[in-house]
């Protein structure tokens, strides 16, 4: 892996408060906007996008209030290629627009019954009334992945010519995979000086992979979502890239990356849609471990198990008993409790533990484990008296089948 630059490779314009809040069912109130934008802003996100003007005057007053914060980011807002739309961000306070535009056959025919003259015609002339507005601009290919290339390149000297400093490359119906990522930016790249800027969709589980392969193919910017947030599947995520881009390819974006777990929860509270269990980087089980021989190989050194250190998260392994755990971590677990387990204890122990947790499906907590641990002394303390007087020895050979 290469050693991370100081400077970012590559720039995350994260749309949490534009596309992600476009997820069926989500909508952030004006407190949660600002306080999502603060905390994007706190980790070190360089471009927001904040917000659709065309939405009307309490969309506009929420982006205003978000430039009112002054914060470091850079500021975009999204609009249609459309002229009310460009009206509509006159006096918001954005540096940037995204201007959006459908460029395959199939949304150029169906969605806006035109044709690609008309397509180019509208890049050409509202480009140039946005740079003529004081706005940088962003031209968006909306379902770019199902566009010609030939006429990605045509439209992409166009929006040159126009004045635009960005293209942004869209899978809008999030249908390519990485090899087809790599295909396409590397030939945009080899076609046009344009800052190239990736938005992926994660239909088939592949926005973050795709993420990747186009900053490997030349993408200056990505698109990226707090937990993935976003239209059906969601979008790249922020947290996955960031930490993708820096230990996979040894690029750096900047980002402090112990501040996302606690971003993770606002957006996760601010929408309504929990983080899953296992969902990877900020998923409350993904520093998690039960298997016997992984907890002995991170007891020996957390090295041997460890792809991610959970530090660069502010978080740490946590180690949990559960079916697959061995003697070891079972005795462990006792000695936190302040009990020091016999060895023809762990053994019975350990069924009484893996019975348990089949049933409960969670693992057992102190009081649990205490309890355990009591009835199996009790059942011991009352076999020594038959023993004694000689009719218990079949009870303490059987002690073990008793009490699992």
């Amino acid at each position: 892996m290469k050693p991370c630059s100081s400077k970012p490779a590559v720039i995350i314009d994260d749309t949490t408060l534009r596309d992600g809040e476009q997820s069926a069912g989500v909508a952030f109130t004006a407190e949660e906007k600002l306080a999502i934008a603060s905390g994007l802003a706190a980790i070190g996100v360089p471009e927001l996008e904040i917000g659709i003007p065309a939405m009307g005057a309490e969309e506009r007053e929420v982006m205003q209030a978000i430039v009112g914060l002054g914060l470091p980011s850079r500021l975009l807002a999204w609009c249609r290629l459309f002229e009310a739309d460009l009206q509509a961000v006159q006096g918001i306070g954005v540096q940037m627009v995204d201007l959006s535009i459908p460029v395959s056959d199939q949304q150029i025919r169906h969605k806006l019954g035109r044709d690609r003259d008309w397509v180019s015609q509208q890049v050409s002339r509202l480009v140039r009334d946005a740079r003529g507005m004081g706005f940088e601009v962003c031209l968006g290919c909306e379902d770019a992945s199902r566009a010609d290339m030939d006429f990605l390149l045509q439209l992409a000297e166009v929006a040159t010519q126009a004045g635009a400093r960005r293209l942004r490359f869209a899978d809008t119906v999030g249908i390519l995979e990485p090899f087809g990522v790599l295909e396409r930016l590397q030939r945009l790249r080899a076609g046009t000086d344009l800052e190239l800027e990736m938005h992926a969709h994660d239909d088939f589980g592949l926005a973050t992979a795709n993420t990747l392969a186009a900053v490997r193919g030349g993408a200056t910017h990505i698109n990226t979502t707090v937990n993935g947030l976003g239209e059906r599947a969601g979008n790249a995520a922020l947290e996955e890239c960031v930490l993708g881009l820096k230990h996979l390819h040894g690029l750096d974006t900047g980002i402090n990356s112990r501040g996302v777990p606690e971003l993770s929860a606002l957006v996760a509270r601010a929408s309504g849609r929990s983080v899953g269990w296992q969902k990877s980087i900020v998923g409350e089980g993904v520093f998690t471990h039960e298997a016997g021989i992984h907890v002995d190989g991170l007891m020996k050194d957390r090295r041997n198990y460890q792809g991610l250190d959970p530090d660069e998260l502010g978080r740490q392994h946590r180690l949990v008993l559960g079916k697959h755990s061995g003697t070891h971590m079972l005795v462990r677990s006792y000695e936190e409790l302040g009990i020091h387990l016999q060895s023809w204890q762990a053994p019975v122990l350990l069924q009484q533990v893996r019975r348990m947790v089949t049933s409960s499906k969670r693992s057992p907590g102190s009081a649990e484990l205490l309890a355990l641990y009591q009835n199996l002394q009790a059942l011991a303390l009352d076999a020594i008296p038959q023993v004694a007087n000689g009719s218990g020895e079949d009870k303490v050979c059987q002690l073990p089948s008793l009490v699992s």
